[in-house]
């Protein structure tokens, strides 16, 4: 934007400064010309009455002596075919003039000026005298030259004044700009000062009145994750006591275990909350690295929906590596996105549907977990936020491609032979210690 308003203003400045030299340049030319042409004719003029009435001695004496003092050449023709003073050929502009019509000749070398007096007793004599084209343009190159470098000095002055305007209208729009990609990286204390003219300085106060309103906003939904902590502890409590009057002591235990993998899951979602909804100028603290067993994290996993696989007659295939395989993510996120995955077989696959869960390494590091099922393939749209065929809330997929994302893979989808294909690229660990598998 800078560099385009100088530009504008040093082209409006040239056509300006053009439009009025050029005229001025020609002007100067033409009053140089008439300077030069006003002083031969007042030359010639000024031996007109002698010429009318002196004898030719006395005729020869004035004009050389005007010859010897003139910058330019002065010749006088009598009628008789005498030439007085500079000694120069009968040119067919003299033998016009010596019909009794002074004129002026113009030829490439300059301007032959030429006047007829009569009133002699033997015809009409004509004065001559020539000016140089030298003569009519000596000072033209000069004031050319002057007015040349009047115009650069103009213009590098208004191309310094207008790049001293734009840095003035630009600067705003730099320190709007630098503002709003702080925000857009989560620096909600970054503020505009308002500055430069009233359209930005409004539009600086919008943009604060925007940060002030996200942070309020993030203010208002940390305080309702804080209460739907405190609204989720009650039922989950009441689920655990529920489960220790159970008599057997296996399901007990497999219930508590549920529910304390719950409530983990919860209170993991509202620290997350909390870390991205955390108050400007406050720092939520270093996080460290966190690496998760992908091999202990599915088995896990795969065991707990193995339950709801052998009441709904699937069968269900499990292929994982014989050792650890670390992966760059928590083993909650982890947990939940297999979850998701797992759960969108059972919702939108038919009862007696199985399903293949594979995970191998990745050649650069990392891991890929592949579940497969034997349905009749992948609804339009399943991986869309929000958007669900089975009466779900549609969020599923999403999880689980934001959780491979967070360790810098991806989701595919694809349709199998039979039924469909979700794949998840996980990313190699980059530090830290393996957080263990939550249990079942």
């Amino acid at each position: 934007m800078r560099r385009r308003l100088t530009t504008l203003v040093a082209a409006t400045a040239t056509l300006v400064l053009v439009a009025f030299l050029v005229p001025l340049a020609l002007l100067l030319r033409t009053v140089a010309q008439d300077r030069a042409i006003t002083a031969a004719t007042a030359d010639v003029q000024s031996i007109v009455a002698l010429v009318g009435t002196a004898d030719a001695d006395s005729l020869r004496l004035t004009v050389d002596q005007l010859s010897a003092t003139a910058d330019r050449p002065v010749t006088v023709y009598l009628p008789d075919g005498t030439v007085l003073g500079d000694q120069v050929d009968v040119t067919p502009a003299v033998r016009l003039a010596s019909t009794g019509r002074s004129l002026t000749a113009t030829d490439g070398q300059g301007r032959e000026i030429l006047v007829a007096v009569q009133g002699r007793d033997d015809g009409t004599a004509v004065i001559r005298t020539f000016v140089s084209a030298a003569e009519l343009d000596r000072g033209v190159a000069r004031a050319w030259a002057v007015l040349a470098g009047l115009g650069v000095v103009l213009i590098l002055l208004g191309v310094l004044v207008a790049d001293r305007l734009a840095r003035r209208l630009t600067a705003p729009v730099a320190e709007l700009s630098a503002v709003s990609h702080r925000l857009a990286n989560a620096e909600l204390s970054a503020r505009a000062r308002p500055s430069g003219p009233a359209e930005f300085r409004e539009v600086a106060g919008a943009l604060n009145h925007l940060a002030g309103r996200i942070q309020e906003l993030l203010r208002e939904e940390r305080e309702q994750v804080a209460d739907l902590s405190h609204r989720l502890r009650t039922p989950l409590t009441a689920l655990r006591l529920e489960a220790e009057t159970l008599s057997d002591p296996a399901d007990a235990a497999r219930v508590t275990a549920g529910v304390d993998s719950l409530e983990r899951a919860v209170t993991g979602l509202i620290e997350q909350a909390r870390r991205r909804s955390a108050a400007p100028g406050r720092s939520a603290g270093p996080v460290a690295a966190v690496v998760a067993d992908a091999t202990a994290v599915v088995r896990d996993r795969v065991e707990f929906w193995s339950v709801l696989a052998e009441d709904t007659a699937r069968v269900v295939r499990l292929d994982l590596p014989a050792g650890p395989l670390p992966v760059g993510i928590d083993a909650e996120e982890l947990a939940a996105a297999v979850d998701a995955v797992l759960g969108n077989v059972f919702a939108h696959t038919p009862d007696g549907t199985g399903f293949t869960v594979t995970l191998t390494a990745a050649p650069p590091g990392g891991a890929v977990l592949s579940v497969a099922d034997d349905g009749p393939g992948m609804p339009h749209g399943l991986v869309l936020r929000g958007v669900s065929g089975a009466g779900s809330t549609g969020l599923g997929l999403d999880i689980a491609r934001r959780a491979a994302q967070a360790s810098g893979g991806r989701l595919e989808l694809a349709d199998g032979s039979p039924g469909a294909v979700v794949t998840l690229w996980f990313g190699p660990p980059t530090g830290g210690c393996i957080s263990p598998a939550r249990s079942v």
